[in-house]
């Protein structure tokens, strides 16, 4: 490997400690403004292949530092999960330096390329994953909110992206001044303009969203257990018991009372104990009450009750009654179910830890609480924004998110639950009530802004007053529009490469002597031939090891 190779590597690896560092623990979002400036500048003359190795490498550093919280369930989880995910990443820089080969580079190009890339691993395979989107590192700066409500989370990331690309051809230009031509610095100058302008007009033309009242909520966190129970606690019920005390110093009039995810031990719709304390917190507080429990799933077919699992919400009204239940229906892959599970059981014995499998709900969850529309999602769900959407689009005026994420212990995962919950609440307009068994809880408002929340492992009530809200930002109204306007933009740039390649192997097909140029009318980016040589482009800059001139195009 050459000293420049090796540059360009650690310019990579930079960009996702960077980025990784916008994201909580640090949480320095504004780092996101910036991240992808030295992987840009790396990959600046490189092509398809090089250009996907750095990305790859980029990724790889991002996300293992920013799912470290994957550690704790072994080098098993971790390993595949971040290649997989780096992938992506790859095929994404592929694309970037296919099109950028055939003269086809621009900073909104390649940001248009990342939301595709990004709206991909949040749906496929097993319904994706979401986690690491670039928008989420904004879920504290305004200007980010206001444009998430516009087009959702990935425009977020379109701008985020498109901002870095001119920034980082603003640092080339200025460091190869010889080779930057007024026209370059006009175009970085208009770009940075526009990324700089936008999101400013958002916030300025954002709407408040309508109240229509007041919901007081209380949220029990109950676990204070930052280990896995003992038998002993297991059989002794500690976790029921736990919230129980808890709801029993609830004394102020309430709405609604949460109990998180896991905060039941079983089906509280059968198990006496569960339903007479949970009926009594109803009838104590006048209020209803959300429980979380696996329940066991009904026979269906051959299969025999029992056989699945259900993650269940359960809901009872101020009367006792079970006013409705939710199962949740985007399930996580090897944790709450296996995909392949025949293929792979017997050669992965971390899968022992996943005994059966759960069945994923068939109906969203929607409740009316107080005249209120409650929607709940469990954990995982509120990571993904086009899960969300629809239901505030159906009428939910407020959000509820029962979470467990007790097994991550102390790391940031909590915290970016918090963070995505804010982008969530930011896109649909909608306040939302994080409720997590031993932490984080939060209560975040309707334009994404928290208002209090509760330390890891601390067994405490955390109440709130909630306005409810109504109305329809423009991604609740229009929904994925970004996603397909970079679709798009996409497709035209392919369509321009290959007309330029198919141009390209015209030209060199033309008989022609060397001192009879050969060109073909319009920007010939690099496909004008004269004694068998590419035309010099307008934008040099040179490469640092070899002094060699190479393109300026840096995004």
């Amino acid at each position: 490997m050459n000293r420049s190779t090796a540059a360009r590597l650690g310019a990579a690896a930079v960009t996702g400690g960077l980025l990784a560092a916008a994201r909580p623990p640090a949480d320095l979002g504004w780092l996101a403004c910036v991240a992808f400036v030295p992987l840009f500048v790396a990959w600046r003359d490189r092509g398809a292949r090089a250009t996907a190795g750095y990305a790859f490498v980029a990724a790889v550093v991002y996300y293992a530092l920013l799912m470290s919280w994957s550690w704790y369930f072994g080098t098993i989880a971790i390993v595949p999960l971040v290649a997989v995910l780096a992938t992506y990443w790859a095929v994404a820089g592929a694309v970037i330096g296919w099109l950028r080969t055939r003269g086809v580079a621009n900073p909104f190009l390649v940001a248009a390329v990342w939301v595709l890339a990004e709206a991909t691993v949040a749906r496929v395979p097993f319904g994706g994953f979401s986690w690491g989107e670039v928008g989420y590192a904004f879920h504290n700066i305004e200007l980010g909110r206001a444009l998430a409500s516009d087009g959702g989370v990935e425009l977020v990331s379109f701008f985020a992206i498109a901002l870095n690309g001119f920034l980082a051809d603003a640092v080339v230009n200025a460091w190869h001044r010889r080779g930057a031509g007024r026209a370059l610095w006009l175009r970085a100058g208009a770009g940075l303009t526009v990324v700089a302008v936008v999101p400013i007009v958002a916030v300025a033309a954002r709407s408040a969203p309508r109240p229509t009242g007041t919901l007081r909520v209380a949220i029990l966190q109950g676990n204070d257990k930052n280990r896995d129970l003992t038998q002993a606690e297991v059989d002794d019920r500690y976790l029921p018991k736990s919230h129980f005390a808890l709801a029993a110093t609830v004394r102020d009039h309430v709405d609604l009372v949460v109990f998180p995810e896991s905060s039941m031990d079983a089906d509280p719709r059968t198990d006496a104990y569960l339903r007479t304390n949970l009926v009594a917190v109803a009838h104590r507080t006048h209020a209803w009450v959300l429980a979380n429990a696996v329940a066991d799933a009904p026979a269906q077919g051959s299969r025999p009750a029992g056989a699945k699992a259900l993650n269940l919400d359960v809901l009872f009204a101020p009367d006792g009654s079970v006013e409705g239940t939710y199962a949740k229906r985007h399930l996580v892959p090897f944790g709450e179910y296996v995909p392949f599970r025949g293929e792979l059981e017997g050669r992965i014995g971390a899968l022992n830890q996943i005994p059966r499998d759960f069945e994923p709900g068939d109906k969203p969850g929607l409740f009316e609480v107080a005249n209120h529309e409650v929607a709940t999602i469990i954990c995982f769900e509120s990571a993904f924004g086009y899960q969300v959407r629809p239901l505030v689009h159906a009428g939910a005026q407020v959000i509820v998110v029962s979470t467990n994420n007790r097994s991550y212990e102390r790391s940031a995962n909590s915290a970016q639950h918090v963070a995505i919950g804010q982008m969530r609440a930011a896109e649909t307009g909608r306040p939302v009530v994080q409720a997590a068994i031993s932490g984080i809880s939060a209560i975040i408002d309707a334009n994404g802004v928290e208002h209090a929340h509760t330390s890891l492992f601390q067994r405490t009530v955390l109440e709130a007053n909630v306005t409810a809200t109504t109305g329809e930002t423009p991604y609740v109204r229009y929904g994925e529009w970004a996603i397909w306007a970079c679709a798009l933009v996409v497709a035209a740039a392919g369509a321009q490469a290959v007309r330029r390649g198919r141009r390209a192997r015209f030209i060199d097909s033309i008989p022609h002597t060397d001192d009879q140029p050969v060109s073909v009318g319009g920007p010939t980016a690099g496909y004008e031939r004269a004694s068998r040589r590419p035309a010099p482009e307008r934008n040099l800059t040179f490469d640092t090891a070899s002094e060699t001139p190479t393109s300026g195009e840096t995004a």
